[in-house]
């Protein structure tokens, strides 16, 4: 296949991701909101931090998952369906075995900590009790039926998300309206009908995979040699999944013991809205992913190169096109969704914002190095780097006594140091030089974020307030970053491309 129908499958990929991406905002952000009204602030809290210790023991799962997408799709881009199957078949096996593992480690080590350890109202253990339970069912479920979404992933088939995905988003809206009319514990009643819907979409994902692909008749069997390849590969990868469940539920965890359920609430919806956010690029970088693994594969390093940089770029503008307007009216966006909206919640979500943002540039390198199969060097270095959030945090809170905010600005602080560690290790790997990344991402990233925010500031100055001056603040924003992408963000090739496109588009709509 020619990189040219490559661009278009990655067009038609991130096109339906998008479509989706759109319909599951509207209704999580909605769905967000009654939560909260239904549930109230503590027991939001609740959720979210008891829950955040099942997700603790998914750092494992982390590993495996990006090691069978990584084989899959590499079995893919080389053609070989006989190799395709046997590695199918080995990693369900290492899902079903982890799964296994791992249950019980919930059920032990997982319980003890929940019921002896966080700060939890008496009257309310007995919920959390039966909130962790339906956690550790969904985990393990998911893990059991990782394989089969790395499989939909490989072959590019994004319908299959956007509608599964719009599913699960319409029975979860409907399960926190029953909330309302329901007599039993709406924390409870909750977190099993979650589970309800989980089981549910992950027999649609599986019959999918069963249905399409040849390779997903599942036998068991157990391949010493490839087995021993992908826990080789899973494990280099375990420190830095250990490290991404550190500074996101570990600091979950700490800001509970330190400031109880309450912040825990605010922590929660801080992260809603980043993952919301964050889908305008990583819908995108979903659909260059594999393209990225398959040109590895088949040996065409200067294709690859320029799906790391420009995937890397124009990651950055999505996330700042739809960040700008958030960042200058956070309060009463806030407002606007909740209504009651927790203390901290408005610096949780700028400074979340901010973190994703350089998630943009993360995504596509460590795509580049998963593509080689050379980890070591690279899990050890950043899997330490990002270790240190944790130990860090809890030393200042023990110690300097800092704020809830102030640990966030650490984990950020952190995360920025390490992505500038993974590109001086990862570009060499990949035959890419690393003054390219200067030139080809971050000099231009820099000006626009340099220059966008003026003109949104100004306006801010005038604006008319309420939802009036939402809109007014939006579309400035929208206006600021697309010209200063355009002007400063583009190169000359890319302008043209972009000039050709609008001549073609209004030649159309003249006819």
């Amino acid at each position: 296949m020619s990189n040219a129908e490559n661009n278009k499958r990655i067009a038609k990929n991130t096109a339906l991701l998008y479509v989706r991406m759109f319909f599951i905002m509207a209704v999580t952000l909605y769905t967000s909101r009654v939560v909260l009204q239904a549930l109230g602030v503590t027991d939001f809290g609740i959720y979210n931090v008891v829950g955040g210790v099942v997700t603790m023991f998914s750092f494992i799962n982390g590993s495996l998952s990006g090691a069978s997408s990584r084989f899959i799709t590499f079995a893919l881009g080389k053609g070989d369906e006989t190799e395709l199957r046997r590695i199918f078949n080995c990693v369900v096996t290492i899902h079903y075995l982890i799964a296994a593992v791992i249950f019980v480690l919930a059920e032990t080590v997982g319980l003890w900590f929940v019921l002896t350890q966080l700060v939890i109202p008496p009257e309310r253990m007995t919920a959390a009790f039966w909130v962790y339970q339906s956690a550790v069912v969904s985990m393990t479920v998911m893990l059991a039926s990782t394989p089969f979404n790395a499989l939909i992933i490989a072959h590019e088939r994004m319908g299959a998300f956007a509608y599964i995905s719009i599913f699960e988003a319409v029975a979860k809206l409907g399960i926190v309206l029953l909330l309302f009319v329901q007599p039993f514990d709406k924390l409870i009643a909750y977190a099993l009908l979650v589970v309800v819907v989980q089981l549910l979409v992950r027999l649609a994902y599986t019959v999918y995979c069963r249905r399409h692909f040849a390779e997903s008749r599942y036998r068991l069997s157990w391949d010493r040699e490839r087995s021993r390849e992908i826990f080789v590969y899973a494990g280099w990868t375990l420190n830095g999944n250990l490290a991404v469940i550190g500074y996101t539920q570990g600091l979950n965890v700490l800001l509970n013991l330190f400031f109880g359920p309450a912040v825990n609430a605010a922590r929660g919806i801080a992260v809603q809205v980043q993952a919301a956010v964050n889908q305008f690029f990583t819908n995108f970088q979903t659909a260059v992913n594999p393209q990225i693994t398959k040109s590895w594969a088949q040996g065409d390093l200067g294709y690859m190169h320029r799906l790391v940089l420009s995937s890397s770029r124009y990651s950055f503008y999505l996330m700042l096109l739809v960040s700008l307007p958030i960042l200058f009216e956070t309060e009463y966006i806030l407002h606007l969704w909740l209504g009651q909206v927790p203390a901290h919640t408005v610096s949780f979500v700028r400074i979340m914002i901010l973190v994703g943002m350089n998630y943009t540039l993360s995504g596509p390198t460590i795509i580049a190095i998963h593509a080689t199969g050379d980890l070591k060097r690279f899990q050890l270095i950043e899997g330490s780097m990002l270790l240190t959030v944790v130990p860090v945090a809890y030393v200042l809170l023990k110690f300097a006594h800092i704020s809830a905010e102030v640990v966030f600005i650490t984990y950020f602080c952190i995360e920025v140091v390490t992505q500038l560690a993974r590109v001086w290790i990862v570009y060499p790997r990949i035959g890419l030089v690393k003054r390219k990344y200067v030139s080809k991402v971050l000099w231009p990233i820099g000006k626009v974020s340099a220059v966008a925010w003026v003109l949104p500031y100004l306006a801010g100055q005038v604006s008319p307030g309420g939802f009036w001056g939402l809109c007014w603040m939006t579309a400035v924003c929208l206006l600021s970053v697309a010209l200063c992408v355009y002007v400063l963000g583009m190169g000359a090739h890319e302008r043209e491309m972009v000039r050709n496109k609008a001549k073609m588009i209004l030649a159309r709509v003249r006819k």
